[in-house]
């Protein structure tokens, strides 16, 4: 530590004011800066006399102006140590001494003290420039013995510790020269002694060095940078003579095709250079330029190697004062390959069948290229030509031929783009591409093929007819007709039966129909085989297996196989009454024709005369005892059983089981054995009530539906006919014959219906009724002879009944009902015809107007007399019938024929007919006509009735 000097003023102040005694003393030290954080300072205490107890009781402290504290009174040691870093620079700068002041404060009573440090000054700063970069521009024409002001150094310490000398890098240009003001201060000036060059060196870089006088020295530098500023004395100089450059000729306009250069050794304007052509070939002045700045030379136009292959050119390059150099620039054409191949197609093909053969013409083309040489050879090749079935092929120069190399397939490429590639061998060679789209027709080279070898499908049974049930699909690689396919089902037999009436399909779709409702328990598999045939030339098919399963439904209600029953009712089973708990008392048998879940059958009891003594197994059917058999339970145990299916809807069937509980096996069969006989009998007794009273009530409604026609017709009856007045024999309203056209094309009726009013008693004559329903077919000969079909044989029967003794008046009815529809039934024969002339209605000849009307309607009674004279008389015919009486009796022979038309009352006419029977002059038989003349007296009138 530098020593310090104790310096101690006591000036003595007494101050007599409120009892206050102030004293001030002066305490100055002194130290040199920068000291470390606690130094020691100096002993405060001692220096002032006082005590340590006293700095403490009287809470001594220091007190500042500036309020920057850089001194710490340790109070318990009375000194004075350094708290915070001193710089004299920082604190008095460049004021010398620097004095630092502050106070130490006592109280009780109140004293202070005034304390003056003195900060000396240390070697802590170097020398410094304002700039550490100076920087000063020369021009290269100054003269030697210019001088050029440079900046002073600064240093902050003071005295010898301050700025000393100067000194600067040894050069060959430059030297210091140190001049002194008229104020004392010296300033650094820059001498230059010898002559500058630009373009020898254009830079010089000094250093300045400021050295100060303290111990150890200090010195600070500054860099000079001197600039040598240029002047125009150098002409621009070409890097070469001669330039030479190659342009191809395919170059695009603007290509940058070589640069020249000139160089200057001036500097900024002085060495800016521009560039132009001195001597061009008119030829090449539309081809090229130059840029004045960088000397590029580029195109411009559009070169022909054909033209011109060399030009020579003049470029000069020219600064600001006007110094001018010139050179040689030479360009070459190179020859390209600028012109691409041409591909000409003389002739193609644009589709072809698969099965041609391989080598067959797609097409004939051939190639150019204009330019010559190695650029214009050309080669030839397919594009992609790997799996291609085509090739290329050469006989001539520069002419192609395009064929098959293989076989083709349009099931696995339909169409091909071929690309055909023409390829000089010019550097970089240039192509041409033409590419055939090439349409591969199809052939039926493919059968269908089924998406699947095999099928399965499911059909449930009782299925409406004509359902579909299931589809099948083939698909087919060709196309157009050869692709569309038809399905057919192939002759097969199920059962002996053809699979065609079990199953139909639709030809175009392939959907499977169930012709037949399919029954399980019959058919539960078949197999179908179905046929697709494509309709290609010769078509091409293939076939398919369907297993088509019928899947069952529960249609079949279980069958009771035990206990089986014995003459209607069932076999009885025993058990003693010492049976214990789960006896087995008997099982129950039952099947059901369905399958799977539909025929899981389960037994139940529904009907028990003891519910807590039995019960039945749910799945075995077996009817086992709950409990113990006591005294009072009945001997005859009657039990109902339900078998049920599982199946949806259920079924089920029921079976009566008897069980006689006893040790006496022969009485409990007899009991049973009654009670079955009384249940039968009650079961008859039963079925007779409800037949009877459904035939009573069937009998009811006919008799309703008699009573109402019988009302009905006798109502209809009333309107057409008068009623019998006084009993007598009501006459008969008279219809004249009707007679039907000869062509039946007429308005003429065919069928007239006649009823007779009879007296009371005619239900006993011999003839009841006459009632003909008869349909003739009235036909007229060439010789308009009208006949009339021969009678029956039931007819003849009739006449040989009529000539017995006795005759039965009900028989003669119901023989004439029999002739009468026989006449009905039976045609017309020519034979049995009037004349014109004959016929007794108003189409006859022989009647005149005046003749007057026809006579009444015979009676019955007479009808009935001419009815039998005419069956006499035919009876003695001896003539045969010909060909064409449909099989009637040859009593009849074709030559019968009426002649005349005798009196009326002597003839028969049939009512609703056009046919006359006349009789001979024979008479009836008498028994005959005794037996018909009481009858028909016994008539009364009245009585109505009505065949």
């Amino acid at each position: 530590m530098l020593p310090w000097t104790f310096i101690t003023q006591v000036p003595i102040l007494f101050v007599f004011t409120e009892c206050v005694f102030l004293v001030s003393a002066e305490v100055r030290y002194s130290i040199p800066e920068e000291q470390a954080r606690g130094a020691f300072i100096g002993n405060i205490a001692k220096d002032l006399g006082l005590d340590h107890q006293r700095l403490k009781t009287g809470k001594a402290h220091i007190y500042t102006d500036g309020g920057t504290e850089y001194v710490e009174l340790n109070v318990n040691k009375g000194i004075l140590v350094v708290k915070d870093r001193i710089d004299r620079e920082q604190i008095c700068g460049r004021i010398s001494p620097c004095l630092l002041h502050f106070q130490i404060i006592l109280e009780n009573p109140i004293e202070f003290h005034r304390v003056t440090i003195d900060i000396t000054d240390i070697n802590d700063n170097n020398p410094f420039f304002s700039k550490n970069f100076i920087q000063l521009e020369i021009s290269e024409f100054s003269p030697p013995g210019a001088m050029f002001t440079l900046p002073n150094a600064e240093d902050s310490d003071v005295g010898v510790n301050s700025l000393k000398s100067y000194t600067l890098t040894p050069n060959e240009n430059f030297k210091l020269k140190l001049q002194t003001q008229s104020d004392g201060s010296s300033s650094v000036n820059l001498l230059l002694e010898t002559p500058l060059d630009r373009e020898t060196q254009e830079e010089h870089v000094l250093l300045l060095k400021a050295v100060d006088g303290g111990e150890p020295q200090r010195s600070g530098t500054a860099e000079i940078k001197i600039i040598v500023l240029d002047v125009n004395d150098n002409a621009p100089v070409f890097t070469q003579e001669v330039y030479k450059a190659s342009v191809r000729e395919d170059s695009s306009i603007g290509s940058d095709l070589i640069r020249v250069q000139a160089n200057d050794a001036d500097k900024d304007l002085n060495g800016q250079i521009k560039y132009f052509f001195g001597h061009v070939p008119n030829h090449a002045k539309d081809l090229f330029a130059i840029n004045a700045d960088s000397g590029e030379i580029t195109v411009i136009g559009q070169i022909d190697y054909e033209r011109t292959k060399v030009f020579e050119m003049t470029v000069d390059a020219k600064d600001v004062g006007s110094l001018i150099s010139s050179s040689k620039v030479i360009i070459e054409v190179i020859d390209v390959n600028d012109n691409a191949p041409l591909i000409n197609l003389m002739t193609v093909s644009s589709q072809i069948s698969e099965d041609s053969l391989p080598g067959s013409v797609i097409a004939i083309f051939n190639v150019q290229d204009k330019d010559s040489g190695k650029n214009g050879k050309v080669n030839c090749f397919i594009m992609n030509n790997n799996n291609f079935p085509f090739k290329l092929s050469s006989s001539l120069n520069d002419f192609y031929t395009l064929q098959t190399d293989g076989f083709l397939d349009r099931e696995k490429v339909s169409q091909y783009n071929i690309t055909i590639v023409a390829k000089d061998d010019g550097e970089p060679s240039l192509s041409a591409t033409q590419t055939i789209t090439l349409q591969i027709s199809d052939v039926n080279d493919n059968a269908p093929k089924f998406e699947k070898e095999h099928y399965k499908t499911y059909i449930m049974e009782n299925n409406a007819p004509g359902a579909s049930f299931f589809s099948v699909r083939a698909k087919d690689d060709d196309s157009g007709l050869n692709s569309r396919i038809s399905y057919f089902i192939a002759e097969t037999g199920v059962n002996n039966i053809s699979v065609s009436s079990f199953v139909s399909i639709n030809s175009d779709e392939g959907v499977l129909y169930a012709v037949r409702s399919f029954d399980y328990e019959e058919l539960n598999h078949c197999q179908v085989s179905v046929i697709a045939k494509d309709r290609g030339s010769p078509p091409l098919s293939s076939s398919v297996i369907i297993d088509v399963y019928v899947h069952d439904q529960n249609d079949n209600h279980p069958e009771i196989l035990y206990p089986f029953l014995n003459k209607g009712s069932p076999v009885a089973e025993f058990i003693p009454r010492s049976a214990d708990v789960g006896y087995l008392v008997t099982k129950v048998v039952a099947v059901d024709k369905d399958s799977g879940q539909n025929a899981w059958l389960s037994y139940k009891l529904i009907k028990v005369t003891d519910q807590t003594l039995f019960e039945i197994g749910l799945h075995n059917g077996e009817l086992r005892t709950l409990r113990q058999i006591m005294e009072k339970d009945t001997t005859k145990q009657r039990l109902t059983v339900l078998v049920e299916d599982s199946g949806q809807p259920s079924h089920s069937a029921t079976v009566n089981v008897n069980v006689a509980v006893t040790d006496n096996f022969v009485l409990a069969i007899s009991e049973f054995n009654d009670f079955t006989q009384e249940k039968a009998s009650n079961g008859d007794i039963k079925f007779y009530l409800v037949l009877s009273l459904v035939i009573v009530s069937l009998l009811f409604v006919i008799f309703l539906i008699v009573l109402m026609f019988l009302k009905f017709h006798k109502w209809r009856r009333s309107k057409l006919f008068n009623d019998c007045p006084n009993g007598t024999l009501p006459v008969i309203p008279y219809y004249p014959p009707r007679y039907a056209e000869v062509g039946a094309t007429g308005t003429l009726c065919h069928v007239y219906n006649y009823e007779v009013c009879l007296t009371t008693d005619s239900g006993k004559s011999e003839f009841k009724y006459i009632k003909p329903l008869i349909q003739s077919t009235v036909g007229m000969d060439p010789n308009e002879t009208e006949t009339r079909s021969p009678m029956s044989s039931d007819l003849i029967a009739e006449e040989d009944l009529m000539q017995n003794e006795e005759v039965n008046p009900a028989k003669i009815q119901g023989s004439q009902n029999t002739t009468l529809n026989h006449l009905c039934q039976k045609p017309a024969n020519a034979e049995w015809r009037f004349t014109q002339g004959q016929r007794p209605g108003t189409s006859g000849t022989q009647r005149p107007e005046e003749a007057g009307p026809w006579p009444n309607p015979p009676t019955e009674a007479e009808q009935l007399q001419a009815l039998m004279a005419a069956a006499n008389e035919v009876s003695e015919a001896t003539g045969t019938l010909g060909a064409g009486t449909m099989g009637l009796s040859t009593r009849y022979s074709p030559q019968f024929t009426l002649q005349h038309v005798p009196d009326y009352r002597q003839n028969v006419y049939i009512p609703g007919s056009t046919t006359t029977l006349a009789g001979n002059n024979a008479q009836p038989d008498a028994k005959i006509m005794a037996a018909a003349a009481p009858t028909a007296s016994k008539k009364k009138p009245g009585k109505k009735e009505k065949k």
